[in-house]
């Protein structure tokens, strides 16, 4: 990524490039006004402008105006030392991407870039997907369109706390966790299955679309024993017990104050907690354990779990009133099973995101992986495919993600090509004792090359290193052997 810092405060335009070379590292280059960067953008083209708005010759906003008529593909952050509203809203109509105030946040400066990057990589992985598209025939259609289609899932992907969107389901879940996040006295229920994504789900609904600074303070209801659980909610006041510290301890509940308590697996909590719990719900108050002092309470409640209430409910295990009460905001995510149109999307983009991290060259899936992914019960739901494809990524670097990958996962009799057969090695080639057709070789080589490929020409001619009608005499002589 390429960045312009446009600053006519010498120690504040160093600062920023420090944070952006040393910390993001990406490329940058600098200028006192408008007027160099004007000069400069001329030269060389920019992924990013950071421009002070009040500056000598050429200001922020005029340098903004003139970017976005000439290089609208430039994105530009304006910053300022003066809250002024006015600037703000006339900086974002025009096209800014962000407005920041000094001293400037370096944690949201550099969250701001580093959506911008993914955005970018993931426009530029979009175009090299349309270029080689078109290269493919149409003996390969079917191969055609379902990589398009994925990658056009990738690009339309919707982030949301960092999840990626590809169901109607899960747009409806999003949804629902945007809406309940609009009123915090409403208690929120997630039930889905382990994996599904609950907390993530559980974090949309405590920060929204714009996030929030509040803390979130998350318990899990089945990692505390039932004699410890009431002093790590509710907290305790010095002497409340043998053991007790001295100078006493604030509960989870304390910690959450002004933001959000995320109960998992609150099917795990005693009934007689349960009881406790119901009470500070609705007084919105409460004791530390051992105290005397009123604790008033203003915080979000939002609770998950793996188990389905209502039939714990019927069993006598979990008390109705409390199940009554925390069941208006329900949510339910569905598992990975019964949403099998996500699983290749979520896939290629698991395959995507791990590729670039760790540098490797994963780029499709193959036919007889995606068999097997989608046959795969799943039943540690998104978390097992997550691990599952960010092991193979780990261990492989290839670019297409075959069935032998995924042997750790199924005993599915699959094509292992890495498994079985001999490498061809130039300068290390072995002749049968027996004779053979060379040209049955031959055929078999380009057969085995279009199979590496997914049915892509140009990329196996230069695999073979063959001309584009060289390969095609070959391809027809194999579709002859085939009739």
């Amino acid at each position: 990524m390429r960045v312009l810092v446009v600053e006519d405060n010498k120690l504040s335009r160093e600062a920023i490039i420090s944070f952006l070379t040393e910390e993001l590292e990406v490329q940058v280059a600098e200028a006192e006004d408008g007027y160099e960067a004007m000069a400069i953008l001329t030269e060389k083209s920019f992924d990013l402008v950071i421009s002070d708005i009040r500056m000598p010759k050429i200001g922020g906003l005029e340098l903004l105006k003139n970017i976005k008529k000439l290089y609208p593909q430039t994105e530009v952050i304006l910053i300022t030392g003066f809250a002024e509203i006015e600037d703000s809203i006339t900086a974002l109509r025009c096209g800014a991407l962000d407005y920041l105030m000094k001293p400037i946040s370096i944690e949201e400066l550099g969250i701001i870039i580093q959506n911008l990057q993914e955005r970018n990589n993931l426009r530029s992985e979009n175009r090299n997907l349309r270029a080689s598209v078109r290269a493919i025939n149409d003996d390969v259609t079917e191969a055609k369109k379902r990589i398009q289609g994925l990658q056009q899932k990738i690009q339309e992907v919707q982030f949301s706390e960092n999840m990626a969107i590809f169901s109607t389901h899960m747009k409806k879940v999003v949804n629902l966790a945007l809406e309940f996040h609009k009123s915090r006295d409403i208690p929120v229920l997630i039930e889905g299955e382990t994996g599904t994504g609950k907390e993530m789900v559980a974090r949309l609904v405590h920060s929204g679309k714009d996030g929030v600074t509040a803390p979130f303070i998350a318990v899990n209801c089945a990692a505390i024993s039932s004699q410890l659980f009431e002093s790590e909610l509710f907290g305790y006041e010095k002497g409340a017990f043998t053991g007790a510290n001295q100078t006493g301890n604030i509960g989870k509940l304390e910690l959450a104050q002004g933001g959000t308590i995320f109960l998992d697996e609150i099917s795990e909590l005693p009934l007689d907690l349960q009881t406790k719990l119901l009470r500070v719900i609705q007084q919105r108050e409460f004791f530390r354990v051992g105290g005397t002092s009123l604790i008033k309470l203003n915080v979000r409640f939002i609770f998950a779990t793996n188990k389905r209430l209502q039939d714990l409910v019927t069993q006598n295990l979990f008390r109705a009133d409390l199940f009554y009460r925390i069941d208006i905001g329900k949510i339910e995510i569905k598992p990975l099973r019964e949403r099998k149109e996500e699983i290749l999307p979520l896939t290629q983009y698991f395959l995507e995101i791990f590729s670039r991290k760790r540098n490797k060259n994963f780029k499709q899936i193959g036919q007889d992986a995606r068999y097997i992914i989608e046959n795969h019960e799943w039943k540690g739901n998104i978390r097992e495919l997550q691990n599952a494809i960010e092991r193979i990524v780990l261990l492989y670097d290839e670019e297409i993600l075959e069935g032998w990958h995924l042997s750790h996962i199924t005993t599915e009799n699959v094509k292992m090509k890495k498994k079985l057969g001999s490498l061809i090695v130039p300068g290390q080639l072995l002749l049968p004792d027996t004779p053979f057709s060379i040209e049955d070789l031959e055929i078999e080589i380009v057969a085995k090359a279009l199979e590496r490929f997914d049915g892509n020409k140009s990329k196996t001619a230069d695999y073979l290193n063959l001309t584009r009608s060289s390969l095609r005499s070959r391809i027809r002589k194999i579709k002859e052997r085939g009739s």
